[in-house]
């Protein structure tokens, strides 16, 4: 019954997804007398915790009730008052957790006021669920730097255009939902000056039903190109636009981006070209916990190279096009021999359509 609870628990966090970060995403489920009297989850990053919303949902006194939550409650004060005292004093007699917080402002502390409040506290039920859900929180949290996916698409044969750049469309529209889902779920989307002069792309959220939010633009750019036109620097969009560039951007052009309502980020030349690694730092800084790095094949090979990528997800459509001018996922000098080849663990394979979509994370990683 533990595992059946805290099934709905994680169900409800998921509905979070996009409107919380960086926060964790959270679901909380209230058990009485072998009934379900209260639901609730973190929906809006500022609101209420996922135990204080499912307080507010309940139909009845939840006193000597069972509490199923899927990340420890918060034992200090943010935006929000602690919910571990919260639930002590509504007279919860059981909590039931499915992991730990790893934010080093709890990290058990909620827990142990609970315990020596007189509540009973079980762990760990569908806790690799939870860690799974909650993975660009905990590597944000415990790192203060973004969880980086890298996303690509391709043909059966390797290539992510044909020798003339064409590259509409590679994937089915299944699969290219689920990218605008994935898009909607993170805090930033990044792409390379080449993708943005060779597509002109918007790198917003389209969802089928008009919901998702848009994220924050990202455009690697060393000497700042950009044309002032370009479709992610004229979007009404919620979701600010940034440049990361470099000493080789002239100081004229980043008036005029900023003028245009873009914000710049100066790194370090790594390379002769932004130095992902010190960008992480910042945007980790400015509130960003997740990127989706949606690529050409120099940007890919980059980002990988500077060890930022923590998972990556791979479609791939039955479609054959041949060109040894052809581009592939990654470019950049590529590894010399297979000893020094990038492994991916815990792959996981879903099919959309007739595309299938392979996803794994970087052996080495934290995950």
């Amino acid at each position: 019954m533990d595992a059946k609870y805290m099934k709905r628990a994680l169900d409800l966090a998921k509905m979070g997804i996009g409107y919380v970060n960086p926060n964790p995403l959270v679901g909380a489920v209230i058990v009485k007398d072998g009934r379900v009297i209260g639901e609730g989850y973190h929906a809006v990053y500022g609101g209420n915790h996922a135990e204080i919303n499912a307080f507010r949902s309940a139909e009845e006194d939840v006193k000597d009730s069972t509490m199923y939550v899927t990340l420890e409650p918060c034992s200090h004060y943010g935006k929000t008052p602690p919910c571990a005292n919260a639930i002590v004093e509504r007279g919860i007699k059981k909590v039931v957790v499915s992991m730990e917080d790893p934010n080093p402002m709890v990290a058990g502390r909620g827990i142990r006021i609970l315990r020596e409040n007189g509540v009973e506290v079980i762990t760990g039920i569908l806790e690799e669920e939870s860690k799974k859900l909650n993975e660009v929180f905990i590597k944000y949290i415990t790192t203060r730097e973004p969880f980086c996916i890298l996303k690509t698409a391709m043909t059966l044969d390797g290539k992510i255009a044909t020798y003339t750049g064409d590259s509409k469309w590679i994937t089915n529209e299944k699969s290219r939902e689920y990218v605008h889902k994935l898009r909607h779920s993170v805090t930033a989307i990044m792409a390379g000056i080449g993708t943005v002069q060779k597509d002109n792309p918007y790198l917003n959220t389209r969802l089928k039903d008009g919901t998702g939010c848009d994220a924050v633009r990202i455009i690697i750019d060393t000497s700042a190109r950009i044309s002032p036109e370009a479709n992610v620097l004229n979007l009404k969009s919620e979701a600010r636009t940034i440049i990361a560039t470099t000493e080789l951007a002239s100081t004229q052009k980043i008036k005029e981006l900023e003028e245009k309502g873009a914000k710049t980020i100066i790194t370090p030349l790594f390379n002769n070209q932004v130095d992902l690694k010190f960008l992480m730092k910042v945007l980790g800084e400015q509130n960003i916990d997740s990127v989706l790095l949606e690529g050409g094949s120099e940007l890919n090979y980059s980002a990988i190279d500077s060890d930022i990528v923590d998972k990556v997800i791979a479609f791939i459509a039955p479609k054959l096009i041949g060109g040894r001018e052809a581009k592939t996922p990654l470019g950049g000098s590529g590894r010399a021999f297979m000893k020094d080849a990038i492994d991916l663990k815990e792959i996981e394979i879903q099919q959309f359509g007739d595309d299938i979509m392979i996803q794994g994370y970087r052996k080495g990683s934290d995950h």
